[in-house]
């Protein structure tokens, strides 16, 4: 790496942190190097009616067929620990769904990021994602040196933990740069296997999203079955039992962006309030977040499905 991309890449690195991100890494753009992988778990049936996972497979595969002569992937992650929490008696939503609604906060700052880069530093010309488009997001973060793909099968940072959203800057920004990759440090721990209520982590890095609880309460439209029924505890909207359990996030600290932080309306809905909940009552309270993913049928087929006393 040159003295000149070095240079840059501080100067990048430097405003995201400004602008809020907690992690920012660069990589040059490139096919990804175990997509045999990917392909196996598609096949194998794992990501079952997850047909969206499948599609695009070569774009997924390799970044610089998305966008238009791509040379660089700018990767940012965000906090989203939380610093109050929803009361353990009542029924639980997973924490990225305190707050706005992600996909929009993370857009506004990486179009922040985009414009300086294309005043400060050079013209560029590129697309921003956030967990919308055929990208493998964790993957990349891993080749920015940003973290490690945990046998929980999400992004850990060291020293930092595993709540944080991440994002993408796919350009024609012209650096090289071939970071130092993280090994994984998750060492003999099974802590998040051996937790998972549902059993959906057959093995380390091996996720079946067709059991896993929070495909089951938020992309799943149909009726949920009855082993996962059993499995629901009282968790009406994702599940956090992997990450509430891994020994990285001892470090985690409260988020500080005010869209994530939680409305007292939020954190006072106890299983009586949700019950009732009408759609009007839906339509306010989650108007701006990620709970309007399953929609008020799903949201009510999980509020009705939940058993307070097992969790």
């Amino acid at each position: 790496m040159t003295l000149e991309y070095s240079h840059k890449i501080d100067i990048i690195k430097a405003e995201a942190q400004r602008l809020g991100f907690d992690a920012c890494g660069i990589v040059s753009a490139a096919e990804v190097a175990d997509k045999e992988f990917f392909k196996s778990w598609l096949e194998n049936g794992s990501a079952k009616d997850i047909s969206y996972m499948g599609n695009h497979f070569e774009k997924r595969m390799d970044p610089r067929l998305l966008v238009e002569n791509a040379k660089s992937i700018i990767v940012v992650a965000l906090n989203y620990f939380p610093a109050k929490f929803i009361p353990s008696a009542n029924p639980l939503f997973s924490y990225y769904a305190y707050g706005k609604d992600y996909h929009e906060v993370l857009k506004d700052k990486l179009r922040e990021l985009y414009c300086f880069i294309d005043r400060e530093i050079c013209n560029i010309s590129g697309r921003i994602f956030v967990d919308s488009a055929p990208v493998l997001e964790r993957y990349w973060a891993v080749r920015a040196g940003i973290g490690f793909v945990g046998k929980n099968t999400q992004l850990i940072i060291p020293n930092k933990g595993s709540y944080f959203f991440i994002g993408e800057i796919i350009s024609d920004l012209n650096i090289e740069s071939f970071p130092n990759i993280i090994v994984n440090k998750c060492g003999s721990c099974t802590n998040c296997i051996e937790a998972c209520p549902a059993n959906a982590l057959e093995k380390p890095c091996f996720l079946n999203a067709e059991k896993c609880l929070s495909y089951q309460t938020i992309e799943n439209k149909g009726d949920l079955s009855p082993q996962t029924k059993e499995n629901i505890g009282n968790r009406v909207y994702g599940c956090d039992v992997c990450q509430m359990v891994c020994p990285h996030n001892r470090f985690a600290k409260p988020n500080q962006t005010p869209e994530f932080y939680p409305s007292e309306e939020f954190l006072s809905l106890d299983l009586a309030k949700l019950k009732s909940l009408t759609e009007e009552d839906f339509k306010r309270i989650f108007k701006n977040s990620p709970v309007k993913r399953a929609g008020y049928k799903g949201l009510k087929r999980n509020i009705d499905d939940i058993n307070m006393s097992h969790n």
